[in-house]
């Protein structure tokens, strides 16, 4: 295991198995659809050196997780070698801790290590609200391709549902 930050209260350190179940748990008790293979599927990116996941303790305990594509195939800069942040959360009970900022500052620092420009996704609809801010101050932009549904750039005037799927790309320069 790897500890990338810990000042005695909040720590973000790589993934360990048995996070799968918290996480999933977690996130069933908001009522929420997930599937334990994605938190399953993420321990074993990270231990392919696909991806890196940072989970977020407080005071002991995991209160949220965010992970690193190092080598993104999909989205607007599939296949170029820039790294995506991918599903950033903070569990609801510890929100306002600067715990986001915190997985983000992990992220970012190990992105620019391979590049000099990370990205994103966001979530349009309002449930994806702190999000959208935390990334505007921390400087991400629109990368300029619109929005996004169900993996695929949408044209103008196409259908869409404003669901988990529709989303609008961001990057920063690291450098």
């Amino acid at each position: 295991m790897k500890t990338y930050y810990d000042d005695g209260t909040v720590k973000i350190r790589s993934m360990v198995a048995e996070d799968a179940k918290v996480l999933y748990d977690t996130y069933l008790s908001y009522g929420w659809h997930p599937q334990i293979e994605n938190y399953e599927n993420y321990f074993k990116e990270q231990e392919n050196g696909e991806r890196l996941v940072f989970i977020a303790e407080y005071e002991g305990a995991v209160k949220g997780q965010c992970t690193l594509v190092l080598h993104p195939s999909e989205g607007p800069w599939g296949g170029m070698d820039i790294p995506e942040i991918v599903d950033l959360t903070v569990f609801f009970d510890i929100h306002k801790k600067g715990i986001g900022s915190k997985l983000l500052d992990a992220a970012e620092s190990e992105a620019a290590k391979i590049s000099d420009k990370v990205f994103l996704a966001v979530g349009l609809h309002n449930g994806y609200g702190p999000a959208q801010r935390i990334y505007v101050k921390r400087g991400y932009i629109p990368d300029g391709s619109g929005v996004w549904y169900q993996n695929k750039n949408l044209d103008q005037y196409a259908p869409c549902v404003n669901d988990d799927d529709l989303l609008l790309f961001l990057s920063k320069d690291l450098k």
